[in-house]
């Protein structure tokens, strides 16, 4: 086996091609890993969530990472890792462009909604959309696959 670094295109292409990603977020030196969708544009990763933990803890620590993957024949594999930053997209004045551009990008794919909008519990009902649209502004990004 043969593992290679992926060029900054390839990182790209790789986080264009998935939808599926593993984010990671911190408090108080404790890591959280929760799957994600996610689409890409614009050097950021767009996605949806109603509130929780990984909503909560981004916003006392916005620095995040995020990991997306994809296997290959037998033992072939590629990895892309993002450190970035958590960006929420509020749903007031000053925020409606980006909020309407998140939408704009996740409304493409089928089922943009999952899992964020899924809880295993019924949230309290308020008279304000409890939905958060965010993004990660990418900063770092790095990648490896493997090759047989």
């Amino acid at each position: 086996m043969i593992i290679q670094t992926l060029s900054t295109a390839e990182c790209t292409a790789l986080l264009v091609k998935n939808r599926l990603a593993r984010l990671a977020c911190a408090k108080s030196d404790q890591p959280y890993v929760i799957p994600i969708y996610y689409a890409y544009a614009d050097r950021c990763l767009y996605a949806f969530s109603m509130p929780g933990k990984k909503i909560d803890w981004m916003r006392e620590n916005p620095l995040v990472s995020v990991q997306v993957d994809e296997r290959g024949a037998g033992r072939e594999w590629k990895s892309v890792v993002v450190d970035g930053r958590y960006e929420e997209l509020p749903d007031r004045i000053g925020h409606k462009v980006e909020r309407d551009r998140a939408w704009s990008i996740l409304s493409k794919h089928v089922d943009w909604w999952e899992p964020g909008a899924l809880k295993p519990i019924t949230p309290p009902i308020s008279d304000r959309s409890p939905h958060v649209f965010f993004r990660i502004s990418i900063e770092q990004l790095s990648g490896r696959e493997a090759k047989e």
